[in-house]
C-alpha cells in the first residue's frame, strides 16, 4: 500500500467517525459516566442508615433550641433532594408534604432517594454542561449533582452528632 492510499484512508476513516457519532465520537445523548448513580447509591444507604439508627423516640431532639430536629434535618435533606434533581430533569419538583414520625420521614427520605436516582439514572450527558434551575440557583448539570451531594453529606454529618450526642455509633462510611 502507497503512502497516499493510506494517508486517503485515514482521512476517511476520520471523516466517517465526524459523520457517524457512534463510530469513533461520543455522541452528545450518550448517558454519562455511571460514577454519578454509584455515588448517589452510596450516599442514599448511608443517609438512610443514619435516619433509621435514631430511635422513634429521639426524632425530635434538636441539639440547641434553634437548630433543626433530627427529623426535620432528614426531611431538609428529602425536600432539597426533589429540588436539586427537578432541576436536572427541568421538571417541577413533586409536592412534598412535611410528614412526622421516624416511619414517615424514613419514607419520605427513601422517595427522594428513588426520584434523583430515576432522574439521574436517565440523565443525558450533555445535561451536564447544559444550566437548569437548582436551589441555589441556575448551574451546569455537574455543578448541581455536586450541589446534591454536598447538601446531602452537610446535613447527614450533622445528624450524625446527634445520634452520637444520644450515645449512637452512626453506620459506617460506605464508598
Amino acid at each position: 500500500m502507497t503512502l497516499r492510499v493510506l494517508l486517503l484512508a485515514v482521512a476517511a476513516a476520520f471523516a466517517m467517525s465526524a459523520l457517524a457519532p457512534g463510530i469513533g465520537a461520543q455522541s452528545t445523548t450518550a448517558q454519562p459516566s455511571p460514577e454519578y448513580a454509584q455515588h448517589l447509591a452510596a450516599l442514599g444507604k448511608l443517609t438512610m442508615g443514619v435516619a433509621e439508627a435514631m430511635p422513634q423516640v429521639q426524632y425530635d431532639f434538636r441539639p440547641d433550641p434553634p437548630s433543626m430536629s433530627f427529623g426535620e434535618q432528614m426531611l431538609h435533606i428529602a425536600q432539597t433532594n426533589y429540588g436539586y434533581c427537578a432541576g436536572l430533569a427541568d421538571a417541577k419538583a413533586p409536592a412534598f408534604q412535611p410528614v412526622t414520625g421516624k416511619e414517615a420521614v424514613i419514607g419520605s427520605l427513601r422517595e427522594s432517594f428513588a426520584y434523583c436516582s430515576s432522574v439521574i439514572g436517565k440523565m443525558a450527558a450533555d445535561q451536564l454542561n447544559t444550566t437548569h434551575s437548582s436551589p441555589d440557583g441556575v448551574l451546569r448539570g455537574r455543578e448541581i449533582l455536586l450541589a446534591l451531594f454536598v447538601h446531602v453529606a452537610h446535613h447527614r454529618g450533622q445528624t450524625e452528632i446527634y445520634l452520637r450526642d444520644k450515645g449512637i455509633a452512626p453506620p459506617s462510611f460506605i464508598f
